[in-house]
């Protein structure tokens, strides 16, 4: 019988990634060092989704498909030594889902060749991944140039007996960013309290929702900046950016088992005080000029006006009438910025990360290419599992939560003191997202 040295599949000038409704050309590549006879060479172009109940299982327990077209190169008969092309040539339809991968599930599509050979002959098979990338327009999210702002007010106890406000705002410049695109945050607090409050945290989330017999949610950092605390009885301003990494888009449109949202995520621990803003990451800019939370030539952080509570306790204006009084506002500092680069399984390469003076005006995404960078690959994380109408549940670490992220444990710090214990409140009405 024949034997076969060479079986594979080699798309037209060797491309990998595709829009969908384009053509997909190849051929069918084989060499035989002896005549082989066969009944049939057939090839297969396929898009498909799996998601599993356990991380980096390939046993899918839901599966989608969303194309499945097959060509008969060559009937029955016998090929003779030597080298074989079979070219051919498929349509991918215009609805194809982006290709995308993580540890719960994939969207993959593919090429597989086969040659059927005669009974108790060995078959032979060979496929290609390719990757489809369906462009996301920004500019098609409905508010998409809205401000996009949250605040939240925290009431809470400290020193036993007394009690205070801490108000949180949090802001960006856009809701939609592309790939080493700028995001710039401004988050706004007023410490209404004689007690100085944790460092202030902003956290760059994605949570993939995996639609399994039950639904998963894998959440995970990407970007997080820590800036300082603010003093009893101020109000501060915090300024920073953060570079875009190669992310996969939001949403995934055409696959209804796997969805992939973003949220920035301004906290405080003590107070514990959190606003979360949705975020859109996609593959067309959006076509308006970002407002720059940067101070203009003319301006200052400094030039905000300080908190005057309207009437603080008796013991609170001593304490601050015997100590040091600050009437202007300060700008808060940053202690730490830390980006974490996503894994590209395609080879189109991946953008560098940064970081970038907190004032320098970028205007458009960096890096434009005509073939924007496609990430296939987001790693494996901690899921959380949710059974019908419910929330989120964690399974194994609190350190990752849900959504509503209402008691993040950020910043890292050393464990509350006992007066912050005894201060914390315990009116469920003043939870933060309940």
């Amino acid at each position: 019988m024949g034997r076969v040295q060479l079986f594979e599949i080699r798309l037209r000038q060797g491309r990998v990634v595709y829009s969908p409704g384009e053509p997909l050309a190849g051929a069918v590549r084989v060499r035989l060092g002896a005549p082989l006879p066969f009944r049939a060479i057939r090839v297969t172009c396929m898009g498909s989704c799996g998601v599993s109940n356990k991380a980096n299982d390939g046993a899918w327990v839901v599966e989608e498909s969303y194309f499945n077209s097959s060509l008969s190169l060559a009937d029955k008969g016998s090929l003779p030594a030597g080298e074989h092309n079979f070219p051919f040539q498929f349509l991918l339809p215009a609805t194809a889902p982006t290709s995308f991968e993580g540890p719960f599930g994939k969207i993959v599509h593919q090429v597989r060749a086969s040659i059927d050979t005669p009974r108790f002959s060995k078959d032979h098979k060979c496929s290609l991944v390719f990757y489809i990338l369906s462009p996301l327009n920004l500019n098609s999210i409905p508010d998409i140039e809205q401000p996009n702002v949250a605040s939240t007010t925290k009431k809470f106890s400290y020193k036993l007996v007394k009690t205070g406000n801490v108000v949180l705002t949090a802001s960006t410049d856009l809701r939609g960013y592309v790939v080493g695109q700028v995001l710039r945050l401004q988050a706004d607090i007023e410490n209404q309290s004689g007690k100085d409050t944790s460092p202030v945290v902003a956290s760059l989330l994605q949570k993939v929702s995996y639609k399994a017999k039950r639904w998963i949610y894998d959440v995970r950092t990407i970007a997080e900046v820590e800036g300082t605390g603010v003093k009893a009885w101020r109000r501060a301003q915090w300024q920073e950016q953060i570079l875009v990494p190669a992310l996969p888009q939001s949403a995934l449109p055409g696959c209804s088992l796997i969805h992939i949202d973003y949220y920035l995520q301004v906290s405080m621990k003590a107070p514990e005080a959190t606003v979360t803003l949705p975020l859109f990451v996609g593959n067309i800019a959006v076509n308006q000029t970002p407002l720059s939370p940067c101070p203009g030539p003319g301006s200052s952080p400094g030039a905000l006006s300080p908190v005057v509570p309207s009437a603080p306790p008796q013991e609170e204006a001593e304490a601050v009438a015997s100590g040091p009084h600050f009437s202007d506002a300060v700008a808060l500092s940053t202690k730490s910025h830390s980006q974490q680069q996503q894994p590209l399984s395609a080879p189109l390469g991946s953008v560098s990360v940064t970081t970038i003076d907190p004032c320098v005006q970028v205007g458009s995404p960096a890096g434009h290419s005509l073939h924007p960078p496609l990430c296939i690959s987001i790693g494996a994380t901690v899921p959380y599992f949710a059974e019908g109408s419910g929330g989120p549940v964690p399974t194994t670490s609190a350190l990752i939560l849900p959504p509503e992220y209402s008691s993040w444990g950020y910043p890292y710090e050393a464990p509350p003191s006992y007066e912050q214990s005894c201060g914390a409140s315990t009116d469920p009405d003043l939870i933060p997202g309940s």
